[in-house]
């Protein structure tokens, strides 16, 4: 009920994107194919938003498994519809969209099932009205400011890639830069996977009155990650010659990847540490501080050293990157001090509160 009419306006924007990208400075012909592309995406926005519902919903429930096994599913729907639709019908970029409109779908419609007719949920697919209605306040409560923090951070990588089409070789070092933010973002899931995790588990721990497991959690999920992002790093590092041929055959541009990727082989690692703190801070409640950490590390210090490194300095691409790892390691200071420094005895309490301060107004539940 709240995400759904917030696809709206999202909609309103991305059928004036070629107008707006022109505005910004952005070469016509690519500013075309980017709104075609998100004209033919506003579809799978709706489905988008139902599934983040849903999967909270399970989560909250450590309902893991049929996440995994319909998301195995949706994958194995999607890579073949994404093939014909992409290349066998003539649709290209505008079949890349749909594809992954139907796959949102076909997710949505799997747990939407499951959810209905599995005996694991029989106790919490019940709900009344009236709850609904006045839970939407508390919602965006938390909500508001965790979605701030999460585009803010985002939106920050969109910038990036705007700005390199305004560098002298714009083609070049747009596509360079899309290989490495597509690369990143690929990569990106597995610690954000985590972080769902780290977010859920720590708010449950201080729900339940358990602040020493709530950091007990916190330290595994920061080690984990950390293991996984060096793993990741070093093996993005050994094939960086040959990297980019698995986006384009041009040696031009293969080469300049290859550059970018010591570059990329840190915003892993930074990134997967500041991404598991977001979640931390998310489970804490505290997601108006983890808001305002990611607007002076990546608009106060990470776009503004980008633009220095690009334009002022002449590195281009590379300085464009350089200037958002700078943003990504002051978020993952600003975060784990936050961190450090959370009293999770208080924290706890408080979040027991909240939880009976929502049972007193919700007696149903």
């Amino acid at each position: 009920m709240c995400l759904i009419p917030i696809c709206l306006p999202v909609c309103l924007l991305w059928v004036f994107m070629d107008k707006l990208l022109v505005l910004t400075g952005q070469d016509p012909e690519i500013a075309k194919v980017a709104w075609r592309y998100g004209i033919w995406l506003i579809p799978a926005l709706f489905p988008y938003s139902i599934l983040q519902s849903q999967v909270r919903y399970f989560h909250t429930q450590s309902l893991i498994l049929p996440m995994l096994f319909v998301s195995l599913a949706t994958l194995c729907f999607h890579v073949p519809v994404c093939w014909v639709l992409v290349f066998k019908s003539g649709l290209e970029n505008t079949g890349a969209a749909l594809s992954i409109g139907l796959s949102y779908w076909l997710n949505v419609i799997l747990l939407g099932f499951y959810m209905r007719y599995s005996a694991s949920c029989e106790k919490t697919r019940c709900f009344i009205l009236k709850d609904v209605f006045s839970s939407v306040k508390h919602f965006f409560r938390f909500g508001i400011p965790s979605a701030v923090m999460l585009c803010l951070e985002w939106w920050s990588f969109e910038i990036l890639i705007l700005l390199s089409g305004l560098l002298p070789d714009a083609e070049l070092q747009t596509s360079v830069i899309s290989i490495c933010f597509t690369s990143s973002s690929l990569h990106y899931y597995i610690p954000f996977g985590i972080s769902v995790a780290a977010s859920t588990r720590v708010s449950n721990e201080l729900g339940g009155g358990n602040p020493e497991a709530a950091q007990i959690s916190t330290v595994v999920v920061m080690l984990v990650t950390l293991t996984e992002a060096v793993i990741a790093s070093v093996s993005l590092f050994c094939c960086r010659h040959i990297f980019g041929y698995a986006y384009s055959d041009d040696k031009e541009v293969v080469n300049n990847v290859a550059k970018m990727v010591p570059l990329m082989c840190l915003s892993i690692i930074m990134d997967s540490l500041h991404v598991v703190l977001a979640g931390i801070v998310r489970g804490i409640g505290w997601q108006h501080i983890g808001a305002y950490a990611n607007l002076g590390a990546y608009y106060l210090v990470g776009i503004p050293m980008g633009v220095l490194g690009a334009f002022v300095l002449h590195w281009r691409g590379e300085g464009l990157w350089l200037g958002m790892l700078c943003g990504s390691t002051v978020q993952g200071i600003l975060l784990a001090l936050v961190s450090i420094f959370t009293n999770w005895k208080n924290q706890a309490i408080m979040a027991r509160e909240r939880m009976l301060d929502g049972t007193h107004v919700h007696g149903s539940f």
